[in-house]
This record gives C-alpha cells, sequence and structure tokens, in this order.
C-alpha cells in the first residue's frame, strides 16, 4: 500500500481564514477595531434615542447665613459643615427609593424611563434588566445625576429623558420633594428645640392657675377681697379713735384742774372709757384674739406671693419659648433654587460622535495590547 504523509491523513487541521488582499487590514484587526467601531456607529447614528436633560441649581442655607469668605472656603476641606450636610440629604433623598416611589405614584415614572419608540439599549428596562421596583431603582440612577460644588456650596441636579417635558417635570418633582424633606427636618428641629420650652410654660401656666383658685377661694371662705386693705382700714380707725381719745384726756384733765367739782367730769369719763373699749375691740380684731385678722393676712399675702412667683416664672417660660422659636427660625434651612429647572430645546444626549471615538480609541488601544502581548509570546516561542 502507498504511504502517505501524516500530515496530509491528519483529521484536526485547523481552518484558516482566506487570505485579505495585502492593502486590506488583518483579520485580528477587522474584529478587534473595526468591527466595534462599526456596530457603535450603527447603534449610535441609527438606533440610539435623542435624551434631553434637563439642569436645575439650588443651594441648602440656613436663614441670615452669610456667604463664606475666602479663608472660610479654604477651610472647608478641613470639615463639612451643617448646611453642607444637610445639602448631602436632599442629595440622597433625590437618589433614593423614597424618592422612585413618590415619583411613581405622582408622574408614573416607570412610563417617563420606558416610553415607547425609545431604543431598548438605553430605556428602562433594557433586555437583561427587571420590572421590578428594584429594577426601576437601578435604572432610574442613569436618568438623575446630583452633584454638589464645594467651591460655590450649590448643588446641580441634571434629569435625562426621551421628552424635553418630561425631564423638566422630573426635575421639578425632585426639587419639590427636597423643600418637602427640608421642611420635615425643620418641623423636628423646631419641635425639638420648643418642646421643653412649651413644658415649662404650661407648668408655669398650671401653677399659677392654681394659685388664683386657692386665692379665689380663701376670698369666698373669709368674706374679704383684701384682709391687708381691712387691717389698713382698722388700724386708721384705730389712730382716729386714739386722736380723739387723747383730745378727750386733754379736755378732762384742764376742766378738772380748772373746776374739780365740774358737773361735766362723770360724762367725760364714760366717753373716754367707751373710746377705750372701742379701741380695745378694733384692735383685738387685728391681732390677740383667734378670730383676729392677722391669720387671714398671713395666709392672704402667702397666697398673693405665690401667685406672684407663678405669674413671674409663667412669664420667663413664656420669654424662653419665644427665644427658642426664634432661634429655631433663624437656624431654620432653605432649599433656595438659584437656578429653575430648563426646558431643553435640543437632545445633547447620546454624544453620538463622541461615543464613537471613544469605541474606536478603546479598540485601538485593546488590540495593541493585544499585540504586544502576542508578539511576546510568540518571540519567546521562537527562542525556546
Amino acid at each position: 500500500m502507498p504511504e502517505f504523509p501524516l500530515d496530509r491523513l491528519s483529521f484536526r487541521q485547523r481552518p484558516r481564514l482566506p487570505d485579505l488582499p495585502r492593502w486590506a487590514p488583518s483579520w485580528p484587526f477587522l474584529i478587534c477595531v473595526i468591527l466595534p467601531t462599526l456596530l457603535a456607529a450603527f447603534y449610535f447614528l441609527l438606533i440610539a434615542s435623542p435624551r434631553y436633560v434637563s439642569e436645575a441649581r439650588f443651594i441648602v442655607r440656613q436663614a441670615g447665613q452669610a456667604q463664606p469668605d475666602a479663608l472660610g472656603l479654604t477651610l472647608q476641606g478641613v470639615g463639612l459643615s451643617a448646611t453642607q450636610t444637610d445639602a448631602f440629604a436632599v442629595h440622597d433623598y433625590m437618589r433614593s427609593r423614597d424618592a422612585v416611589a413618590e415619583l411613581d405614584r405622582s408622574l408614573d415614572l416607570s412610563r417617563l424611563l420606558g416610553p415607547p419608540g425609545a431604543d431598548i439599549f438605553s430605556r428602562w428596562p433594557r433586555p437583561w434588566e427587571s420590572r421590578s421596583r428594584e429594577g426601576l431603582y437601578k435604572g432610574y440612577q442613569r436618568f438623575v445625576t446630583v452633584g454638589y460644588d464645594a467651591t460655590t456650596g450649590i448643588s446641580i441636579l441634571r434629569v435625562e429623558a426621551y421628552r424635553p417635558a418630561d425631564a423638566k417635570r422630573l426635575a421639578e418633582a425632585l426639587l419639590t420633594g427636597g423643600e418637602g424633606l427640608v421642611n420635615r427636618l425643620n418641623a423636628r428641629s423646631v419641635a425639638d428645640a420648643v418642646t421643653q420650652a412649651e413644658t415649662s410654660r404650661d407648668e408655669a401656666r398650671e401653677r399659677l392657675s392654681e394659685a388664683q383658685r386657692r386665692l379665689v377661694a380663701f376670698r369666698n371662705r373669709e368674706r374679704f377681697i383684701d384682709p391687708s386693705m381691712v387691717a389698713a382700714e382698722g388700724a386708721g380707725l384705730i389712730g382716729e379713735l386714739s386722736a380723739t381719745l387723747a383730745g378727750l384726756r386733754a379736755e378732762r384733765a384742764q376742766l378738772a384742774a380748772e373746776a374739780p367739782q365740774s358737773p361735766q367730769l362723770p360724762s367725760l369719763d364714760n366717753r373716754i372709757a367707751a373710746y377705750e373699749r372701742q379701741i380695745s375691740a378694733e384692735r383685738s380684731k387685728l391681732a390677740g384674739a383667734a378670730s383676729s385678722l392677722v391669720p387671714a393676712v398671713s395666709a392672704y399675702e402667702d397666697l398673693v406671693l405665690e401667685r406672684e412667683l407663678a405669674d413671674r416664672q409663667l412669664s420667663e417660660a413664656t420669654a424662653a419659648l419665644l427665644a427658642a422659636e426664634r432661634d429655631a427660625r433663624r437656624q431654620a434651612l432653605y432649599l433656595q433654587r438659584v437656578v429653575s429647572p430648563s426646558l431643553a430645546d435640543e437632545a445633547i444626549l447620546p454624544r453620538r460622535w463622541l461615543s464613537i471615538l471613544i469605541v474606536l480609541i478603546g479598540s485601538l488601544l485593546l488590540y495593541g495590547v493585544g499585540w504586544l502581548v502576542w508578539s511576546g509570546l510568540r518571540e519567546h516561542r521562537q527562542q525556546g
């Protein structure tokens, strides 16, 4: 039997690609560079849907907060201020699941991010994405961007959509939600600041009411509006009686010296004795007897002092409450719009030629790296 070379009988010969003309690029170059670039050009020039961008700028600041000077801007890198932290809280809300749920309820977010006619590689959901809420949240991240300029303290909100009005509506809704978050933070801050002051004021008001009730009950029980006034009137009456008594005694002494046997002396003695009894009775009403005014006056003065202290405490608690509310208002945050959401009149995304150029450059870099690796392996094999 004739013998045939083994290489001609091999059934595992590797297929070879047809040779290209000398002026044409090699097959690896076609596969690694030309084909991806053509696919990118086909997608970005013929398939990719235009996307419109609505941009808004806002700032979160305290009422009456002054703009930072050059030194303040320099020291901002050392740490975060309170307003920066609050601005980042607004940023997190705008990219949170709560914002997605609110937008889906109010604007039908799933329809805005995946309208009919949008290409399947940029809309939501893409072929490999699910229609769940988690999938909607992940897809939402591709359409909303929130940035922060540490130099100016201004936050930048960028929203993409397939229609200009939809992008503006999404941006407006996100700003409204951010304002709602700031208002809730303010309400919580005010509540925390004034709760203790309100409690002190209510306690002082209750103490004053109780003191007033006790004072009214005392007046009804003792049948005196003001025992101190009654005591003052009694003291005045005693003074008048004492003055009259002193005059009668002087008159009797003069009459007894001029006419010791005068029949008027007994009458004067009786009048003097009557005035003395009246003075003694009035004095017993004021002090010294069980029914005197001293205990009533003492109790009344205690009640009046308690009411005055309660009234002063109420005044101080009210002033403290007003001060706490004033401080809370001064520290309140405001989301101030620097630039309102814009209505785009031209689609700026995708950047078609730039994207094609990036694919071309990336393919060239990958091809160059692969060629260098292949050349190194081939040279190593030849040397071995």
